[in-house]
């Protein structure tokens, strides 16, 4: 018995390494060779490997999905406007998902020939309202924009230009999480950086598998019209890929995004981003088929992992725990009770609207990881919907001078 839970202990403690720093250091170093590789296919043809701006100019229509957005939809749809990309080429649409509040007669005060709104009687989800507006356009390609996103000015123009490839079927881009005042942004920077650098570096090895709402735009040809996904902004990417077309990770295709202002609503975004997660991975376990190749291990090592990740740290502590009398794994309990007590040590510093500074870590990692958890459970009992209450937002002016400024970017934050 002692030596199964021995061998328990360091499968967890050896599969949790390997999906935080083993897989993105494997990526590091296939990317060196890729690299290598295109060199000297460039150096044998002399043939341009860059994206570079042309001609191309297909229709395009921006799409957001709007609930309760009364503090940000005038922003929003002003900062639309202002997109550097030629307005008869193209138009938004705006579905109204319901409101409760403002939303509807604040966005209807914001006039353009190519903006419509359309007005929805029953609220029904993100997903839904996004495929009714898509069967209302014949645009080439489709962008998929949230309503509280800042978009930088030549966002569009960055991303048509990937579509001149007929492989590319998906276009996602940066989303630069900013803070708001009073927020405190802990360690959630340092972890958008983290996942930001996985996502070049797949993107690169033509294995990126996701995206973001804040900037995606998909071929339209290739959009599914499904409407039973929690996280569609996964989902989509998810399933062009695996139908063989290419989904490009652009960090020149900008958006800038507000955290969430509250520790609460961080939290149950990131349990329903979770169940959204786990009803991915449940309704579609052929994505970790091996005929897939790279895609399916990329998916393995990344996904599957991480939403594996709670399960496996819960073990590990238990685990070591039973295996205490042996000092090694002593050591190793009292280590990780150090590290979740700290963890509990910022919730509670938070809780008083003090700042945890270097407890900042283990926070955001037991937060994610515990939101993880939940919407496993969340998930398996059918307590998520495809509909959730908005999150309370004021409006930030420095967010649309950001988007309608060609600079103070470059670090990828923005001070509120």
């Amino acid at each position: 018995m002692t030596h199964i839970a021995e061998l328990g202990f360091w499968t967890c403690v050896v599969t949790l390494g390997y999906h935080y720093f083993g897989y993105p250091l494997l990526l590091f170093v296939l990317n060196v060779l890729h690299q290598a590789k295109s060199d000297l296919i460039y150096l044998r043809t002399r043939l341009s490997r860059r994206c570079v701006p042309n001609e191309y100019v297909p229709h395009v229509a921006v799409l957001i999905s709007a609930y309760n957005e009364a503090a940000v939809i005038q922003a929003k749809l002003m900062n639309c406007l202002q997109l550097d990309y030629p307005q008869d080429r193209l138009e938004f649409f705006v579905g109204l998902d319901a409101p409760t509040d403002a939303t509807a007669a604040l966005a209807s005060q914001v006039r353009a020939d190519n903006l419509q709104l359309l007005h929805f009687n029953t609220r029904r989800g993100k997903l839904a309202v996004v495929c009714d507006l898509v069967r209302r356009t014949s645009a080439e390609i489709l962008v998929f924009t949230d309503a509280n996103t800042i978009l930088e000015r030549s966002c569009i123009r960055n991303i048509v230009r990937h579509f001149t490839d007929n492989r590319v079927g998906a276009v996602t881009g940066e989303e630069i999480r900013t803070a708001s005042p009073g927020t405190d942004p802990g360690a959630e920077s340092i972890y958008w950086r983290y996942e930001s650098a996985i996502k070049v570096m797949e993107s690169r090895l033509n294995c990126l598998l996701g995206g973001n709402g804040a900037a995606l735009a998909v071929r339209r040809s290739l959009f599914p019209l499904a409407e039973h996904s929690i996280v569609e902004d996964f989902q989509i990417p998810l399933d062009i890929r695996f139908r063989g077309f290419r989904v490009i990770y652009d960090p020149e295709v900008i958006a800038f995004e507000e955290i969430a202002p509250t520790l609460s609503s961080q939290f149950k975004r990131r349990v329903r981003i979770g169940a959204g997660n786990y009803q991915t991975l449940f309704q579609h376990p052929r994505y970790l088929h091996p005929k897939y190749g790279l895609i399916a291990f990329c998916f393995f090592s990344h996904r599957l992992l991480r939403w594996l990740g709670p399960l496996l740290l819960v073990a590990a502590l238990l685990f070591s725990i039973t295996l205490a009398a042996n000092i090694e794994f002593f050591m190793c309990s009292v280590a990780q009770c150090i590290f979740y007590s700290a963890a509990a040590a910022a919730y509670t510093l938070k809780r008083l609207g003090k700042s945890p500074r270097c407890l900042s870590v283990p926070f955001n990692f037991c937060a994610m990881n515990l939101a993880l958890l939940l919407g496993l459970f969340a998930y398996l009992t059918g307590q998520q919907n495809l509909t959730w209450p908005s999150t309370p937002r004021q409006f930030n002016p420095v967010l649309l001078e950001a988007g309608s400024s060609s600079a103070g970017y470059e670090d990828r934050e923005v001070a509120a």
